[in-house]
């Protein structure tokens, strides 16, 4: 991020900074401590460096994106489609589609109002 920073700093066109963490990192859960911790640091960096960006007078946005369970090897290796059904209120994992598509939105222009912000894709879970 910083090397970004540096460069963009100084242009007049916006540019969006977006960290790509978890829903880990919104909730407390049991036996992931650790990695809870890390997901739960992008999202205070992300806000501490969008807050930094403003008050600079940078043109640069910066939120994260947590994701839920997405249908990745990693979760189809891990849950079954019921398990996936009981912890889900949408009943389904998300698709990596709809998460690029959020990520797509959020670094767009139609997103130029939108920094600091923590966004969770989750299917409900929070």
């Amino acid at each position: 991020m910083e090397i970004m920073i540096k460069t963009e700093r100084s242009h007049e066109t916006s540019a969006s900074i977006i960290n790509l963490s978890s829903v880990a990192g919104l909730k407390a859960s049991p036996g992931l401590s650790a990695y809870a911790m890390t997901k739960g640091g992008v999202r205070l960096l992300s806000k501490s460096v969008a807050k930094e960006c403003i008050n600079a007078g940078y043109a640069i946005r910066v939120n994260s994106v947590h994701p839920g369970i997405i249908e990745t090897a990693m979760i189809k290796d891990t849950f079954d489609t019921e398990t996936i059904k009981q912890m889900v209120p949408m009943k389904r994992a998300g698709k990596v589609d709809e998460v690029a598509d959020l990520v797509s939105f959020i670094a767009s222009p139609r997103a130029a109002y939108i920094t600091g912000q923590i966004i969770s894709i989750n299917g409900g879970i929070i």
